[in-house]
């Protein structure tokens, strides 16, 4: 199982908890798809895109069940990183965990083994 993460707002994860599936954030929407990384790249993302921001999921995606909509495209520094073209089905979601802020404004990871 090759696994996959997203960075979610807590107000948005709840509410696809409701609908049964995640359409992303407003971002994801923007581009046409949501944006995913690896364990490797999921820490720079962070920095980048969510400094400083509480309420933030770590959302961890089993790859492998998500089909043709998931594509790998060249991103930062032409790194692949996974897209996903379409909504995510909450049942190809393996776990969710909080991101707690530390004092620097970076987000702490639990361990992604």
């Amino acid at each position: 199982m090759s696994v996959i993460y997203h960075l979610a707002r807590h107000s948005e994860w709840r509410a696809a908890e409701r609908r049964g599936r995640y359409d992303g954030t407003a971002d994801d929407i923007r581009d046409g798809f949501l944006h995913f990384s690896t364990a490797d790249q999921v820490a720079e993302s962070a920095a980048r895109h969510r400094r400083g921001e509480t309420g933030i999921l770590l959302v961890a995606a089993d790859a492998d069940r998500l089909g043709d909509a998931l594509r790998w495209e060249p991103s930062r520094g032409g790194a692949l990183f996974p897209h996903l073209y379409g909504a995510l089905p909450l049942d190809a979601v393996r776990w969710t965990a909080p991101l707690p802020l530390g004092a620097d404004g970076l987000h702490r990871f639990p361990s992604l083994d």
